[in-house]
Formats: C-alpha cells, sequence, structure tokens
C-alpha cells in the first residue's frame, strides 16, 4: 500500500492567508442570533454551526456578498445529510468551504472546489496519532484542534503534521489569540464577539515560558 502524503508543512490557501491577514480570528457563529455582530466584525472567515439545512441558503449568500469566507460545520447542521449531495448543496448556495469530523466528507470536499477544515478532539497520546492519521488521509486545508490549550501540550513534530491549524475551543482572550499564533497556529476560533475585533496589530506579547513545548515521547 502507498503510504499517503504527509501534511506537514503544508501550505496556507491563499484565500485564507489572505483572510487572516488583517485578524487572525475565524468567528465560531453557533445560530442565527451572533450573526449582525458577525457582518460588523472585521473578522472575514467564519463557521457557521447549528443552523437548519433551511436557514442556510438565506444566510450563506448574505455573508458572501459581506465578503465574508463561509465554513459550514456539516455536523451541527440539522436535517443537511452527511454525503455529497450535501456538500454540493452547500457549494452550490455560495459557501467556501465545510468543517466535519468525518474523513469521509473531507475527500468528498476537495474534489467539489470547497476548502475542507476537519476537526479533531485531541484528548490523548493515542487520540492524537489516530487524528494525524486520519489529516494525513484527508489533506484538509485546515485542521480545527480542540482544545485550543492542547496546541501547548503538543510536540512541535505533532503541531506541523496537524498544519495549518486553527486552535478552537476556551479561546477566550486575545491572550488566547496570541498564544495559539505563537504556537504555529494561523489563526484562532471562538464564539466570542469582542474578539472577532480583534487585529494583528492589538495582539498582546507572549511570555517566553508559554512557549515551551514537551519533549517527543521515547519510542
Amino acid at each position: 500500500m502507498t503510504p499517503s502524503p504527509s501534511r506537514s508543512g503544508a501550505p496556507l490557501d491563499p484565500r485564507l492567508t489572505a483572510a487572516f491577514a488583517e485578524v487572525p480570528v475565524v468567528a465560531s457563529v453557533v445560530g442565527t442570533q451572533p450573526l449582525r455582530q458577525f457582518l460588523t466584525a472585521p473578522a472575514r472567515v467564519c463557521i457557521l454551526a447549528s443552523f437548519a439545512v433551511g436557514q442556510l441558503p438565506q444566510v450563506v449568500p448574505a455573508l458572501a456578498r459581506a465578503g465574508k469566507t463561509v465554513f459550514v460545520n456539516v455536523d451541527s447542521s440539522p436535517g443537511l445529510a452527511q454525503d455529497r449531495g450535501a456538500l454540493e448543496f452547500i457549494k452550490n448556495m455560495g459557501a467556501h468551504g465545510v468543517v466535519s469530523t468525518r474523513l469521509s466528507l473531507i475527500e468528498k470536499g476537495r474534489p467539489l472546489g470547497l476548502l475542507t477544515m476537519m476537526k479533531v478532539f485531541v484528548t490523548d497520546r493515542s487520540n492524537l496519532r489516530r487524528s494525524t492519521d486520519a489529516i494525513s488521509r484527508g489533506a484538509p486545508d485546515l485542521v480545527e484542534i480542540m482544545p485550543a490549550p492542547i496546541v501547548a501540550r503538543m510536540t512541535a513534530q505533532a503541531q506541523r503534521a496537524m498544519s495549518p491549524s486553527v486552535a478552537a475551543g476556551f479561546v477566550e482572550s486575545p491572550a488566547d489569540v496570541a498564544l495559539a499564533l505563537a504556537l504555529g497556529s494561523a489563526a484562532a476560533a471562538t464564539s466570542d464577539p469582542r474578539l472577532w475585533h480583534l487585529r494583528r496589530d492589538q495582539l498582546p506579547p507572549v511570555p517566553p515560558s508559554a512557549l515551551k513545548r514537551p519533549a517527543p515521547p521515547q519510542e
């Protein structure tokens, strides 16, 4: 069997590089209530979660017209199927990308021209190994690593295998965003609307002690 290509050092898609240039924050927009706040925020990238399938055809085009880069969390959209047809539906309404924990959906999304973000929950070392294997096979454009504090506990090698990444979960302050970036993430994701206004030049300094990583495990 031919080994899957490694994701280590994979470049960030130019569309995302441009989107994160000023505000390196992904807005996690959960339900319709925060939509207005996101529309007026300088953050350009969002993940739509907990939107029923009937709401998406109105919401997605409006955000795209406003110049936002829209990812749809397929796993948390009630009524949306978990198949290629669902991805085509998302693409046709004007969304730019999809988010899922499912390798099969990530693999189906890229041939359709969708940006793909694979969501992984890192709970222990064995889970980390399984996640990096799936990422290598799916080759997503972004990896959403949850929870964000685990990034500081990952070796540099492990994070390279998951790059480019977005740190998510427990991102509650500008310091959390700054640390995620300093540790190598392309951006941080949060549902806190206050952080959707955080520009790069407003990031606080990161203490050198916060950047110490664990040594690679002994084989």
